[in-house]
């Protein structure tokens, strides 16, 4: 799951470590009343996750909330001081419910999404960045194990190199999502940690700025990431991720992802060409093979060798048959860490290797096809469901157990079963 909230993703998720249940559950609180004319209908919700509902509050709510919130913050740690200094002042801010609550229907083709994240400026930009911070780059990388153009990529997609870093008050934005019925435990977790690193010293109130949701600084680490994998590259004593000096962001971006296994020399995946009657429902996640086994099957690299072997593999088809195809490694799934999904994942990586002097993709994408609107996939989960073929939920998302009732659905059609969910298929499930 995403364990930040990158500033240019749609993807918003919980932390990768459990939520603790803190504090007393929405009914129990000062927090504003669920409407239930506009509570958000799915079929089920994970447990631990606090069920999507819409909710009104104000100024007067929140200080109520935060009056309430106080004596148990104070119980896990915090001093009254730094609570009282950092909250006093919050305020209600009606825009962080209308972002948190549209974020949803936000779509985009993952071509659209690359054209931006990976375009001729970003490259650009990212070569001087690189240049410009090298020597700091190059001591990461050996630190940490992590190449230093991944590194720089995703300083590229979070802050656009540090230009962008957010400004909105993050005690501000936490409180007010914090005292919001919709994902409670989840923000309250994050606040109460917010308030961990305002007491360590690392920065004050004033200067912890990032986005709507919380992620703070240069490479966008949420409190609970920055707690736990945030370093103090510079040694000047803090853990400074805000500041125009970016390398104790870098750092921590570098630890961050060699926490979670990356390995160095292999790559997060090569584009590849596919043969004629390749069996589309090898294109899966959960089938892996070395690069030798995909050779025999005829999956090459895009000059017709085979992929250079880095361990085992698997084929991905974010655009379905009409579009790229990736030979991804387990590096992927490290970057996923940062944000799950498949178009970050990609953007990130093929940012990485541009910077270090690669090419663009060879293959194009089917740039005639539109994303799915929000009530679009709702409404091809629910057709595939009815047609015997059980998305299991109904919630928007287009993962592991959509694409498969996709690919079902495809085989019994007679089509290829690449999984991608297009306005075509929906044209189809419309008909049967």
């Amino acid at each position: 799951m995403i364990r930040h909230y990158a500033m240019i993703s749609s993807i918003m998720a919980t932390a990768g470590m459990a939520v603790p249940a803190f504090g007393s559950g929405p009914s129990e609180s000062a927090r504003p009343a669920p409407r239930a004319s506009e509570v958000v209908l799915v079929s089920s919700t994970p447990a631990g996750q606090d069920a999507p509902v819409e909710t009104m509050g104000d100024d007067a709510g929140l200080r109520a909330w935060v009056k309430e919130f106080r004596p148990r913050a104070l119980q896990e740690g915090i001093d009254p001081d730094v609570f009282d200094r950092a909250l006093d002042t919050v305020s209600y801010d009606p825009e962080v419910i209308r972002r948190d609550r549209n974020q949803s229907e936000f779509t985009k083709t993952i071509w659209d999404y690359l054209d931006t994240a990976t375009s001729d400026l970003r490259v650009q930009n990212g070569q001087k960045a690189l240049a410009q911070w090298q020597r700091t780059l190059e001591d990461i990388e050996a630190k940490y194990g992590v190449e230093k153009e991944i590194v720089t990529a995703i300083w590229g997609l979070e802050s656009a190199y540090g230009s962008f870093r957010g400004g909105d008050n993050v005690m501000n934005s936490l409180s007010t999502l914090a005292y919001d019925a919709r994902r409670a435990a989840f923000f309250e977790a994050e606040l109460l940690n917010a308030l961990r690193i305002l007491q360590a010293g690392d920065t004050d109130a004033e200067q912890m700025r990032g986005s709507w949701a919380g992620a703070m600084g240069h490479t966008q680490f949420m409190p609970s990431s920055f707690l736990s994998y945030a370093v103090d590259w510079n040694g000047d004593g803090r853990r400074n991720i805000w500041g125009d000096d970016p390398s104790d962001a870098l750092a921590s971006t570098a630890a961050y992802l060699e926490h979670f296994g990356w390995t160095k020399g292999q790559p997060w995946g090569v584009e590849v060409s596919l043969p004629e009657g390749f069996d589309y429902l090898l294109a899966d996640r959960e089938v892996t093979k070395t690069p030798a086994e995909w050779a025999a099957l005829g999956v090459t690299a895009r000059d017709g060798a085979a992929v250079a072997d880095h361990g085992p593999a698997s084929v991905l088809l974010p655009a379905g048959a009409q579009g790229a195809a990736f030979m991804i490694f387990p590096n992927f799934e490290v970057i996923e860490r940062y944000n799950t999904a498949d178009a970050y994942v990609i953007g990130v990586g093929h940012l990485a290797d541009r910077i270090g002097g690669a090419e663009e993709f060879q293959q194009d994408w089917p740039r005639e096809d539109r994303a799915l609107s929000f009530d679009e996939r709702i409404e091809l989960q629910t057709l595939l469901t009815k047609a015997g073929f059980d998305t299991q939920k109904i919630d928007a998302k287009i993962g592991p157990l959509t694409v498969n009732a996709v690919r079902s659905f495809q085989q019994a059609e007679g089509i290829a079963p690449d999984g991608y969910a297009s306005p075509r298929l929906l044209e189809r499930l419309r008909k049967e």
